[in-house]
């Protein structure tokens, strides 16, 4: 045989695509090229299976030798194609037979045929699944990650010497279970460690239930941060399906924890405010996510707001509307999910105490004006929670601790987030604030008790509330709701969601 063809794949944004391999070994010149847009790690690839080949016993074929990875009009990039390539000369040299035909394979090679990790394994084990490819073989490190997808088998490869043996032979790798303390709530960050602020606990527990934007501001000191903070020990496990959405993020920028792949908690990202715009939207010469997507399903907390760059936070306005962020380069576009729950932290002024009733601001009103307009409208527009978290009183913070502990306010929540599941059952919604236009009329206009009319008027009235902050008020109040476990939403569900509004906001 001078001809053959093994799988693999390419990442496009955090989902994979099919790729073939194709070597042919003809006559003329010893030679060997790589076709089929690689760049230059792919084209690297040809000195690495060269001598891996070598260095494992096999013959390297002193002929001219032809490898097409297809679709050709697909970039191909990084060394995950060597053990394919390697594969298909050997099967095309015929040093081994054709085993491949129902199985991808994946792994970067070392020169001396051991094989290395590679990012974005999940993706591509996934796409195999889709695509109805039966098995296949990945690194031994990375075969706990291969395995978190059902459906397809799964094949350790510790060195490119095994390849001619039966899968069977080859060494198992452990099975990892993962572990019920990967739930635990920290102590550190326990919402009973936080004295006072009994408002914003309230605010925190209704952000987690809907998944709900939410900003705080007060004066240095005061907690927000402590408090953001511990919001993940409020928030419901991730789903399966969740876990693999977000697992998928992170193996494509290289972040997964190869020894416990899937997550249950959901992930909290904090950059600090110095950050790049394609460090937090994604970016870079070879298109990874950024911290928008790696708090995919969890929490992105952007302390001391208004010092982030205007560019970065305006990038914020697409992805907190839809739930994903488009990358567009020269080669191509990248869509990256970001679905998160922003929590945003910010001191009403540069020093910190404007308006704090013990301390003055010594702050000029021009700069104190400036800064706040640092974070524009139609990003205020898409948070729904706006809390003012004040300074706390000696008093509060000598007292005894009387707050309730997160696994009691996260029982609510979970609850409240089963009632939701139930409700968009057959959905791709999960939670009240993905609901879309006719979800609001259906679920919260529909269901608005009628008492409650004249204060929503007057709300829409007074607050001079936009299209887009009516619908948020409606979902903040049926969250509200569900944590009563009412089905209609009274005037008090109503009244708490319209103080949630920040007057001036729009």
């Amino acid at each position: 045989m001078t001809l053959a063809t093994t799988r693999s794949g390419a990442l496009r944004g955090i989902e994979g695509l099919p790729v073939d391999v194709e070597a042919d070994i003809g006559s003329g010149l010893p030679a060997f090229n790589i076709v089929g847009l690689p760049d230059a790690s792919v084209q690297e690839a040809r000195e690495r299976v060269r001598a891996a080949i070598r260095n494992t016993g096999f013959e390297f074929p002193l002929r001219r030798i032809t490898v097409n990875l297809a679709p050709a009009d697909v970039r191909k990039e990084g060394p995950l194609y060597d053990l394919s390539i390697a594969a298909a000369v050997l099967v095309a040299s015929g040093q081994i037979t054709d085993r491949f035909t129902d199985t991808a394979l994946f792994g970067e090679l070392s020169l001396d045929g051991r094989l290395r990790h590679i990012p974005g394994v999940l993706p591509f084990v996934a796409m195999c699944a889709q695509k109805g490819i039966g098995s296949v073989v990945v690194p031994m490190e990375d075969v706990a990650e291969a395995r978190s997808v059902a459906g397809v088998r799964v094949h350790g490869l510790d060195s490119l010497r095994r390849i001619a043996e039966p899968f069977e032979s080859w060494p198992d790798a452990p099975v990892v279970e993962a572990s019920e303390g990967d739930c635990a709530v920290l102590e550190a960050h326990d919402l009973a460690t936080v004295q006072g602020q009994e408002h914003v606990k309230r605010a925190l527990e209704v952000a987690a239930a809907g998944g709900h934007n939410l900003l705080m501001q007060g004066p240095p000191g005061s907690g927000k941060t402590l408090l953001a903070r511990a919001l993940p020990g409020l928030l419901a496990p991730l789903t399966p399906a969740e876990a693999i959405d977000v697992a998928k993020v992170y193996s494509v920028a290289g972040l997964l924890n190869r020894e416990r792949p899937l997550m249950r908690e959901r992930p909290f990202r904090a950059p600090h405010h110095t950050i790049s715009h394609a460090g937090l939207v994604g970016g870079g010469s070879h298109i990874r996510p950024g911290e928008v997507s790696l708090a995919h399903r969890g929490v992105l907390f952007l302390d001391e707001f208004p010092e982030f760059g205007a560019t970065a936070l305006e990038a914020l306005r697409e992805p907190l509307e839809s739930g994903s962020l488009t990358i567009s380069r020269a080669r191509g576009s990248v869509t990256f999910p970001a679905r998160v729950l922003l929590v945003a932290a910010m001191n009403p002024c540069p020093c910190g105490y404007y308006g704090d009733p013990v301390r003055a601001c010594t702050c000029p009103d021009a700069t104190v004006t400036r800064y706040q307009r640092r974070v524009s409208g139609p990003l205020l527009d898409r948070i729904d929670l706006f809390i003012e978290v004040p300074r706390v009183e000696f008093k509060e913070l000598t007292g005894e601790a009387t707050g309730e502990r997160s696994e009691t306010v996260r029982a609510r929540v979970v609850e409240a987030r089963e009632r939701q599941a139930a409700r968009f059952h057959g959905t791709s919604t999960i939670a009240n604030s993905e609901m879309g236009p006719l979800d609001v009329r259906k679920y919260c206009q529909a269901q608005l008790e009628a008492a409650a009319q004249p204060l929503l008027a007057a709300a829409m009235q007074q607050l001079g509330l936009s299209a887009r902050s009516f619908h948020r008020v409606l979902k903040v109040a049926r969250t509200i709701a569900d944590l009563a476990s009412s089905e209609p939403i009274l005037t008090p569900h109503l009244a708490e969601a319209v103080q949630y509004r920040r007057r001036g906001a729009e």
